[in-house]
């Protein structure tokens, strides 16, 4: 079953964006996922303010996948750098619908 990763990220330096987004990439696509949309064009439009300068939407084909790709060795050192230079939220999400 598919899964979702929704991302807000707002980077406090960019100088890891340069270097993360080429591996990031690669290992997105390793994994089997895919980009649906990575954007700072959005606005929030119920809820309490929660700012970002980035929204990222990623599929993957499985939980697995995702998980995989977060514990890639070769994505390790991006993803510390990534959270070390900015604020981030990742959620991991089931393409499933409870209400139906």
């Amino acid at each position: 079953m598919a899964y979702y990763s929704v991302l807000a990220v707002t980077p406090s330096t960019d100088a890891w964006i340069p270097d993360y987004l080429p591996t990031a990439n690669k290992l997105v696509a390793k994994h089997g996922g895919k980009y649906l949309a990575r954007t700072a064009d959005h606005e929030q439009v119920e809820g309490s303010d929660a700012p970002a300068a980035l929204r990222i939407i990623l599929e993957w084909p499985s939980k697995e996948a995702a998980v995989n790709f977060m514990n890639d060795p070769e994505y390790k050192p991006h993803l510390e750098a990534r959270t070390a230079g900015s604020e981030s939220f990742h959620f991991l999400i089931d393409a499933k619908d409870d209400l139906a």
